[in-house]
């Protein structure tokens, strides 16, 4: 019986050697962020765990299916949107863990064209885009819901020529899908940020929308009430500090 006693005992050590640090591998913070934050929050998340520190785990999409997420009880510890407007519906519902929301960047609105067939078009009131697409579409994020989109559509009311263009509107599910549109040349134009833009060879800007046309583009992150990771608070942070400034200053983005 003590020699049994031994056997199950060795046998149980082995399997805790053996799993045991799988087991008590801590889990980064599970944060959920806007689409056009993939370049440079994976970045902020290798730097971030380069600090031995555990890495986080990222989803993104855009602001209005991850807010929705939120609303339906998705667990997660940090949200990143990209427009105010989101990040109001998630604490409404009371989302967000008091003290926590900031907003920390923000970004240009631009036109962009397939690199080998992109000719400069002069943005202002009235300009002729609608002419400029022909039989094409304009390729943006859903005007009725992701900001981007948002962004876009009141930049278009704004200079007047939305009449003209709301029946061509490649309508995507968040801004990258958009961005990829006009990257296979399935769209001989499209809405994106400045930071897409710059993530891809494929297209070259065309025009810049004056920031007056459109709300001001911001990004606020919040720590979810839901949230379990101890990191997330120390995460989000670090994101709205000098140094994570400086990161997402690489890819293009300002600060607020």
């Amino acid at each position: 019986m003590r020699r049994l006693f031994v056997r199950i005992a060795g046998a149980l050590w082995l399997a805790i050697a053996a799993f045991g640090p799988a087991f008590a591998q801590p889990k980064g913070p599970l944060v959920l962020a806007a689409a056009s934050l993939q370049e440079s929050l994976t970045a902020a998340a290798d730097a971030w765990a380069a600090q031995g520190r555990p890495r986080p785990v990222i989803s993104f999409a855009a602001s209005s299916a991850l807010a929705r997420q939120i609303d339906a009880g998705a667990p997660a510890d940090i949200f990143i949107s990209a427009d105010e407007s989101w990040m109001d519906e998630v604490e409404m519902h009371g989302r967000v863990r008091p003290g926590t929301r900031v907003s920390f960047l923000s970004n240009s609105l631009v036109l962009v064209a397939p690199a080998a067939h992109a000719r400069k078009l002069a943005i202002g009131p009235g300009f002729p885009l609608a002419r400029a697409l022909g039989a094409g579409r304009l390729a943006m994020a859903d005007p009725d819901a992701v900001p981007a989109g948002r962004y876009g559509k009141a930049a278009l009311i704004a200079l007047g020529v939305w009449p003209q263009v709301q029946d061509k509107i490649a309508s995507a599910d968040n801004v990258r899908t958009a961005l990829a549109f006009v990257e296979r040349g399935e769209a001989p134009y499209g809405i994106v940020y400045a930071t897409d833009a710059h993530a891809t060879k494929a297209v070259r800007i065309v025009g810049v929308f004056p920031q007056s046309t459109h709300p001001p583009i911001a990004y606020p992150i919040c720590v979810l009430t839901g949230a379990g990771s101890p990191d997330a608070d120390a995460f989000r942070r670090f994101l709205i500090s000098p140094s994570g400034a400086a990161i997402f200053k690489r890819y293009g983005f300002g600060s607020k």
